[in-house]
C-alpha cells in the first residue's frame, strides 16, 4: 500500500545506512525505499555503492559514498583513492570526513584542511557534489566556524554537520552556522540524529537543503503502510 507521505520533504533526504555491520540484504531495501518514496540519494559505505547504483540505476535515485568515514583521519591521497574509486563504482555524491584533528588544531593546519578539501573536489570534477562532514559536536562555535571557512575555501557543494557517529548529531544551531558561513556558495547538509518530523523541519527552517536520516520513512509518512509491500 503506497502511504500519503511528504514528498517534497523525501526529495531532500539521503536515506542512509552505514553500520557497519549492514549486510548486502539491507542495502537492497534501502534502494527499494528509496525508488518507493522517491529519496534523493541512498547514503552507503564505500563497498556496497555499486550495489546500490546498479539496484537504483534508470531512477532519479543517487548514490552517495561516504569518505574516511567515520574518523577522517586517512590521508589525502587514500581520500582521494577512496573518492575515484566510489565515483568509478557509481557514486553521484561523497560525503567526506574532514580531518578532525586539523580542525581541532585550529589556525596552523587551516591550509592543511583547505588543500585536502581542494584535492578532493578537483578529483571528484563537474559530475559529483562533495560534501564535507564537519563533526559539530566536537568542536566549539569558534572551531566550527573557522573549519568551515577554511573548508568553503576549497569550494565543496555541501556543508554537513555529523556522522552520526560522533559524540552527538545535528542541531538547529549548528545548522544555522554553516548556513550563515555557507551563504549562497554551497548547500547545507543536517545529519545525525533527525528521528521526527518535527526536527526535519527545524533543520530545514535553520537553512539545511538536505538531510541525511536512517528514519526517513518516519520523517515522510503521514499515513501507514510501506509501497514496498
Amino acid at each position: 500500500m503506497t502511504p500519503d507521505h511528504d514528498r517534497e520533504l523525501a526529495s531532500i533526504i539521503d536515506h542512509t545506512c552505514l553500520r557497519p555491520e549492514a549486510v548486502p540484504e539491507e542495502i537492497d531495501r534501502l534502494c527499494d525505499e528509496a525508488l518507493a518514496f522517491g529519496f534523493r540519494t541512498v547514503c552507503v559505505q564505500p563497498c556496497f555503492v555499486a550495489r546500490a547504483a546498479a539496484r537504483v540505476a534508470g531512477s532519479a535515485v543517487g548514490v552517495a559514498s561516504v569518505i574516511a568515514f567515520p574518523h577522517g583521519a586517512a590521508t589525502t591521497d587514500a581520500k582521494v583513492f577512496e573518492a575515484r574509486r566510489a565515483l568509478a563504482d557509481g557514486a553521484t555524491e561523497l560525503d567526506v570526513v574532514a580531518n578532525l584533528g586539523w580542525i581541532r588544531a585550529g589556525a596552523p593546519a587551516a591550509a592543511r584542511l583547505t588543500a585536502e578539501i581542494d584535492a578532493i573536489v578537483k578529483a571528484a570534477g563537474a559530475g559529483a557534489a562533495v560534501k564535507v562532514i564537519l563533526e559539530t559536536a566536537l568542536f566549539s562555535e569558534a572551531q566550527n566556524e573557522a573549519a568551515a571557512r577554511a573548508v568553503m575555501a576549497a569550494g565543496p557543494a555541501f556543508l554537513k554537520t555529523s556522522t552520526g557517529f560522533g559524540p552527538g548529531g545535528a542541531t538547529v544551531a549548528d545548522v544555522a552556522l554553516l548556513r550563515r558561513i555557507a551563504g549562497t556558495r554551497a548547500a547545507v547538509k543536517a545529519s545525525g540524529g533527525i528521528k521526527t518530523r518535527d526536527q526535519a523541519l527545524a533543520f530545514r527552517a535553520a537553512g539545511a537543503d538536505r538531510l541525511g536520516a536512517s528514519a526517513s520513512i518516519a520523517l515522510v509518512t503521514r499515513l501507514t503502510g510501506d509501497p514496498t509491500k
